[in-house]
This record gives C-alpha cells, structure tokens and sequence, in this order.
C-alpha cells in the first residue's frame, strides 16, 4: 500500500505542481465522487447480512494517511498464502468463505492454499491467530476473458468454520442495489509494499482511508496514446478510488484485499477488492477495484450450490505461521503508465467529466 509524497526534482515535476494546484480546488469532487448509477442511501444494513456480527468491529479509529492499522480494527483482513507464502490480500466474508481477486491463486489446487485470519503482524502471530485450510476453490469462469481483469473475483470454501472471536469477523456484504452514498468512508488495508519499499519486520497491516473517484474521470489517467487500445480500461464491474491529494493507493501484494465503507456509521461493507493500479510513487494515480455489489448474486449463488463440507475431510489443524520471507511473494498488477500527469488537454475533459457528477 503506498503513500507518496511529493518531491521536488525528477521529470515531470512542474507538471506534477500543476496537477496538485488543479486537485486543490477539485479534491472534494474527486474523493467523494459518486461511483456512476449510484446515489445515496438511507438506510443502515443495506445489503446482505450474512451474521449478526458483521462489519462491526469491537475497535474502531481514525487514523488519517497509510499508516499501521490499529490492532481489532480490521477482523476480516485475511492474507491468502500460496505454499507457504503470502501472496494477496483477502477477506472473511462468512464462517466457511473468505474472497480474493481471480488473479491472486497460481494453481487450481485447493491444498495449495492457507488462509491467515486474526494476524495483526505477520510476523508475529497471537493465541488469537487461525490459520484456515482451503476445500473448494471457485475462480470466477469470466476471469480476464472479455477485457482486462474482468470478473476478477474469486471466493475460496473452508474445510472448517472459522469461529468468531474479537479478532476474527467477517466484513458484511452489499446486495446488488446497494449504494455508496456521498461522502462514503471508505478504507483499503493490506500488507502490499509501501512506495515501492518492501514493508518491514514485523509486516504490520497498513490501512489508508480513500474516496471513490468516478470512473469517467479515473478512465483518463489510464488512456493509451493509441485511442483504438483500451487494454487497461475501466468497466462496469470495477470501480475507481484513491487519495490523489496525499497519495494513497494500493501496491505489490495488496491484490485481492478489502476495500471496505461505512454505510451511514452503522457497519462496515465490503465494497471492493484491489486489483490493479499504476506505479505506487509520486504521483499517485486512482487504483482500480472489482465492484462487489456487481457480483452479489454471483457469491450469493455459488455459496447457496457448494455444501459445508463434512469436518471428517478438514487435514489435521495446523499452527499458524510466522511469516518471515517477505521479499518473494505477490503482487499488485500494474498497467504500463499511459498518463502520470495530466496534461492541459486532459485537465479539460477532467472539468468536463466533474460538471456530469
């Protein structure tokens, strides 16, 4: 997860002043943007409650910047490891199914896979740490196929349910008609590299608050020279969102991890999952999520068809690990940066897209 900060040599750095002049007076616009199709909502629990427990958790702060995360604050922060190493982000979503992004498993074998739950610091696991074996894995069959990580939603099945405790809860799940309303908290956490930094000993989860920027808008920081190529294009089921005044945004190994907003200050819902961005340093650029009220009915019908398996199956219990190779393991995708700064041309039909919100 980066948080970059501007710096005063280098190419582009006169432009990049006139961009962060520019986002000074459109910051409220660009953060609190409504996705497009949404407006507000008015009610608290909006969506699909899957517990009496979701989305609450029993601490809850606010910290402004990337920064570590207070211990409690985020229970359905999982880390998805691929034979023994961390490779995305991840989040508890029900007793047996937690969700990632598509692109994050690097084979179709369930016992390929663990799942870390109640990790604060992955190096350092408490008596309140579970680590998860995985039964069923279901990578969305739409995955990449249309354009550009399209469907890139994946939701692993437990051999056993996950018991809750102050540490370990899910994150509640949005219907399909569930909106963000104005102003939205929204969150991104994760243990992804910082500024392109490795994130060090004892690889605390790193949270930043960001806005939804809206996706007419965010379409322009990804434009190709080539207008006929739209490679890493904006879609229907993704969404757009970042802090482009302080610089934060998701980085290598924050694929697959939770963005999650406040509905009306009643319970957090899981609205999103880190699939791509730009380069994690100045300037920042908006990163792109999989839009988890597009998919509702997609989870909904795949958890309704695949049964709890019988606990006779679950391999025996393991310990959870302490995770210290962390210089190896996932990543963020990142497109070929078509535009880092905006140009005079670009800023233009950035005011022409705010004046539609």
């Amino acid at each position: 997860m980066a948080s970059a900060k501007a710096k005063g040599s280098g190419p582009g750095w006169q432009g990049a002043c006139v961009l962060a002049t520019a986002l000074l007076w459109l910051c409220p616009l660009l953060l609190h943007a409504d996705p497009k199709g949404t407006t507000a909502d008015g009610e608290c629990f909006t969506g699909r409650i899957v517990s009496t427990v979701c989305g609450k958790p029993t601490v809850s702060g606010k910290i402004f910047g990337v920064q570590n995360a207070l211990d409690l604050q985020w229970p359905w922060q999982a880390s998805l490891l691929y034979l023994g190493k961390h490779i995305c982000g991840a989040a508890l979503i029900d007793a047996y199914w937690v969700i990632s992004a598509a692109h994050c498993p690097l084979s179709h074998e369930p016992s390929d896979y663990r799942i870390l739950l109640g990790y604060h610091r992955l190096q350092h696991p408490t008596e309140h740490s579970q680590q998860m074996t995985v039964y069923r894995l279901i990578v969305h069959n739409e995955f990449n196929k249309h354009y550009f990580m399209g469907s890139d939603i994946t939701l692993l099945q437990l051999h056993l349910s996950v018991s809750f405790t102050s540490h370990i809860l899910p994150a509640c799940l949005p219907g399909p008609t569930t909106k963000l309303s104005l102003h939205s908290s929204c969150w991104i956490t994760g243990w992804g590299m910082i500024t392109e930094d490795f994130l060090a000993p004892p690889f605390q989860l790193q949270e930043g608050e960001v806005g939804i920027i809206d996706s007419e808008v965010c379409k322009i920081y990804f434009q190709s020279p080539d207008s006929s190529s739209s490679e890493y294009s904006i879609h229907e089921d993704m969404f757009c969102a970042g802090d482009l005044m302080t610089g934060k945004s998701i980085c290598q190994r924050d694929s697959g991890g939770p963005l999650v907003c406040k509905l009306n200050s009643c319970t957090w819902f899981l609205m999103g999952l880190s699939i791509w961005s730009q380069a994690c340093h100045y300037p920042i650029s908006p990163s792109v999520f999989t839009r988890i009220t597009y998919f509702s009915n997609w989870i909904s019908e795949k958890q309704s068809t695949s049964p709890n398996p019988h606990p006779s199956l679950a391999p025996p219990q393991e310990k959870p690990p302490i995770l210290s190779d962390f210089t190896s393991l996932g990543t963020v995708h990142k497109p070929t940066t078509y535009i880092t700064l905006v140009s005079s041309q670009t800023f233009l039909l950035l005011l022409i897209s705010l004046r539609t919100l």
